[in-house]
């Protein structure tokens, strides 16, 4: 006979890692005038963004389209290009430079969004298994108390797969009050879930 509990753990860490969404987006007369554009743009903008300090293996394409736009069905009024980038900002501070180099490429760029990463998460990882396991623990011996019997050994660990970073907002706000930045990465929450057998004694 035994027993199963699960246990969670999380630690608060601020992310150091920007993942920008970017691109270029032109419409022409003509399907080839308008991909044309769209590539002419796109190079444009990846050499401002390496100008500006960006390593040329933080740069990938990252969305690349083609279609016609109707003014009525099945008459086209023009054809839409698109070329999306996805730039590794790996200083937070640069966030605001980097993307006043995108909108100074022209009328032609777009911003899609941004996402904030911790570019290395193992210590605080480390961390919130610990607290996972502890949890467990202390509801195992409780456990035990409860049905009257003496805990044993553990006999099994398992990792659950947590939930992904949560932002939070809190720390945010107040980087923001403390700067003149327009974006902010607050503070994510690593979790760790894991799920442990022990034997009665």
């Amino acid at each position: 006979m035994d027993i199963t509990v699960t246990g969670e753990g999380s630690v608060l860490v601020a992310p150091d890692t920007l993942r920008l969404h970017a691109g270029v987006e032109v419409r022409r007369a003509s399907a080839g005038e308008a991909f044309a554009a769209a590539r002419a743009a796109a190079a444009r903008l990846g050499e401002a963004l390496r100008q500006a300090g960006t390593a040329p293996e933080d740069l990938s394409t990252a969305e690349l389209s083609l279609g016609p736009e109707y003014e009525s069905y099945p008459k086209v009024s023009a054809y839409r290009a698109a070329q999306g980038l996805q730039v590794v900002v790996r200083d937070v501070s640069r966030g605001d430079h980097v993307i006043d180099t995108v909108v100074g490429v022209g009328e032609e760029a777009r911003l899609h969004g941004v996402a904030f990463e911790v570019a290395e998460p193992g210590q605080a990882l480390a961390e919130a298994r610990v607290r996972a396991f502890r949890q467990a623990a202390a509801k195992a011996a409780q456990y035990a108390e409860l049905a009257g019997r003496p805990l044993g050994r553990v006999v099994r660990v398992e990792e659950v797969a947590g939930a992904p970073p949560v932002p939070m907002r809190q720390m945010a706000q107040t980087l923001a009050a403390e700067s003149d930045a327009s974006i902010s990465p607050g503070r994510q929450s690593l979790t760790v879930q894991v799920k442990l057998g022990y034997e009665f004694a």
